[in-house]
């Protein structure tokens, strides 16, 4: 048997990587003499620049870069096993995580560390630049960014705007004269699994504000700014992005991208998916295993269950794909319409949360044990 390991993340309990690992432990229990193949999936947030090392056999880039507040922090982004490509979590110069709670305020937050990354992916000549844009602490319109790129924002006295989506009310033009021209020689894509736009009800300020430290005060006047923003983008760039799908994502970094950048906004698993070449990887495959921390009615809108189930089924729609996850939640059962065909919890008694996030391992191992030996039944059944 050839058997493709592909689940994303259990947050807070295992890496994608690790999954696989607990996978192939408990399932060759079962199938000792089978063929195992790990594909460690991300969906565009944490653990996507891993997964796709992981899988290209590429390689890591540290890097010391700004943070959301300013300060130095040690961020990373990852070179694909051919150098092409470079895969970038904004999360990881300008994220959520770091910026203490006490300290969290997207008024003044900013992604200039996220630009660093992508001038420094610029320096190593990749062809392709792909950015995961899950986790942000900012509510800046990806501007930080466009300054760090060259990018030039500039208020009623022609003096260049501080860092924030606050300062964004004080825009009155945008030079990108200066914007690093290699931005023109290679392809951009992010990774955006929200539909979000920029501004109203349903935009950055007043979805994803109050969880990065915004107050209702806050939500209204970060609107307001990143609508003044978004009239300035159109006036002096030519570019419409208020209403755009995925626009509001990352606090609006998801315009910059298509307004500084002429990036493209795609479906995150279905980009990572790309990049690692999937329907190479298994390619004569017997059975595919997925999984996440939770399956729920929500995995069938873009998770990586999903994506990977469905990108398997396409290549071969006989090919069994069964899924995995921490907890099962409410409407679960819509993923079997989806190309998944069976789902298992790990979590096999009553525990609190801290004990099944802490014996995540012991737990998967164990459980696909058992999945392994129910497919062996299976088999005999057959013959």
């Amino acid at each position: 048997m050839k058997i493709i390991i592909a689940p994303d993340s259990f947050k807070e309990s295992l890496s994608a990587p690790e999954v696989c690992e607990a996978v192939e432990a408990g399932f060759r229990k079962a199938f000792p003499q089978a063929t195992y193949t790990h594909l460690p999936i991300g969906d565009g947030g944490e653990g996507t620049v891993t997964s796709v090392v992981d899988a290209t056999d590429g390689i890591i880039i540290p890097l010391k870069v700004k943070g959301p507040l300013g300060n130095n922090v040690d961020a990373f982004y990852g070179l694909t096993g051919d150098g092409k490509t470079a895969i970038i979590e904004m999360a990881a110069a300008s994220g959520l995580h770091l910026v203490s709670r006490d300290q969290r305020n997207p008024l003044i937050t900013s992604t200039y560390g996220t630009g660093q990354l992508i001038k420094n992916a610029l320096d190593q000549g990749v062809e392709r630049i792909v950015l995961g844009l899950g986790g942000s602490s900012t509510n800046d319109g990806g501007a930080g960014m466009a300054q760090a790129l060259g990018a030039k924002l500039f208020d009623r006295n022609n003096e260049q705007l501080r860092p924030g989506g606050q300062a964004l009310s004080e825009l009155v033009s945008i030079d990108v004269s200066n914007l690093d021209p290699r931005l023109k020689t290679v392809q951009i894509e992010a990774a955006c699994d929200v539909t979000n736009p920029l501004t109203g009800s349903s935009g950055a300020s007043a979805v994803f504000g109050p969880q990065k430290g915004a107050t209702k005060e806050m939500v209204d006047e970060l609107d307001h700014s990143l609508a003044r923003y978004a009239e300035v983008i159109k006036k002096d760039l030519g570019k419409a992005v208020t209403h755009i799908s995925g626009a509001g994502a990352a606090g609006g970094l998801g315009a910059a991208i298509v307004a500084f950048l002429e990036g493209e906004l795609r479906s995150g698993i279905d980009l990572v998916l790309d990049v690692i070449q999937f329907e190479d990887c298994i390619s004569g495959a017997d059975l595919l295993l997925t999984g996440e921390g939770r399956i729920d009615s929500q995995t069938i809108h873009g998770k990586a269950p999903v994506g990977v189930a469905q990108r398997a089924k396409a290549l071969n729609n006989h090919l069994p794909v069964i899924a995995i996850a921490g907890s099962l939640g409410e409407g679960y059962e819509a993923v079997f319409d989806h190309g998944i065909d069976a789902v298992f919890s790990v979590v096999n008694s009553v525990v609190t949360l801290e004990e099944a996030l802490e014996k995540g391992a012991v737990n998967v191992e164990k459980t696909l044990e058992n999945i392994g030996r129910l497919v062996k039944v299976c088999r005999m059944i057959e013959m």
